[in-house]
């Protein structure tokens, strides 16, 4: 998406700037952020804001960290630039912005897409080329979303990478990778000692799926032995079965004539 700005510089009180709705970044480091405050006192802001009009006031466009370090230096202007944009390409700058950067986490990126996909309306291919990516990175970005709060939390605790979480998510079943995950960051594996083990887990799990089921209903025992005495007499033999229940225990007696169980053998002694 492109547009003109009018480059107009000019000083703004900092009470008078609200932040960007769509700006993706939600942590900010506050070791990083004292840094760049001492250095406004000091030196004075070197990069104006970007910002453009909103109602009485303005909202920011760009420069949300340099914005707060202004806060925390004590200054009540910075310099601006106002640029004459539309709230749709507010947001896509804002985005834009910070996608450039390489230290904004992976989960805040994939909801500020998600963002701009719900505020434009628009498909996964179609955003992917408004924010110059492919689809097949937007999709995989997306995807990342499918983690819980407390997947999210740990895996940015252990610092893994979108590579580490893409191949978290091949476990569907939550128990299964929330574990997973805690191994992985408890062992510091890499991308690729974590692929492995994510493969190591699902041929466990596919081997344990070819095992022989375990049947537990007393009823398909039951419906066997009326198959198998049916069965019996189908071929002329005369058994039947006598079954009984109690509060204890239910009690199934087969019986078959002798002359009929060991015609044409031999009776054992």
């Amino acid at each position: 998406m492109h547009f003109k700005a009018k480059n107009r510089l000019v000083n703004v009180e900092l009470d008078r700037i609200r932040p960007n709705p769509a700006q993706p970044r939600r942590r900010f480091d506050g070791e990083e952020l004292e840094g760049l405050s001492r250095s406004i006192r000091e030196n004075g802001l070197l990069q104006p804001l970007l910002v453009r009009r909103s109602g009485e006031g303005y909202e920011l466009i760009a420069g949300e960290r340099r914005l707060r370090a202004c806060r925390m230096a004590g200054l009540r202007t910075a310099a601006c630039i106002v640029s004459d944009c539309t709230p749709d390409q507010s947001a896509v700058m804002a985005m834009t912005e910070n996608i450039q950067r390489s230290n904004l986490a992976i989960f805040e990126e994939a909801e500020g897409i998600r963002r701009l996909i719900d505020r434009w309306h628009v498909t996964q291919e179609e955003a992917a080329a408004r924010l110059g990516k492919s689809q097949s990175a937007v999709a995989n970005k997306l995807r990342l979303l499918r983690f819980t709060g407390p997947e999210r939390e740990k895996i940015a605790a252990a610092g893994l990478s979108e590579r580490h979480a893409r191949a978290l998510l091949r476990l569907e079943d939550p128990a299964v990778r929330f574990r997973a995950l805690g191994d992985i960051a408890e062992r510091k594996y890499s991308v690729r000692q974590t692929e492995e083990y994510v493969e190591r887990i699902l041929a466990g799990a596919e081997k344990n799926q070819k095992k022989t089921p375990v049947i537990k209903d007393v009823r398909i025992f039951l419906n066997t032995i009326s198959h198998a005495i049916a069965t019996m007499k189908q071929s002329g033999i005369a058994a039947q079965t006598l079954q009984s229940e109690t509060d204890d225990y239910i009690e199934c007696v087969v019986r078959i004539p002798k002359s009929q169980a060991f015609a044409g053998g031999r009776k054992p002694a």
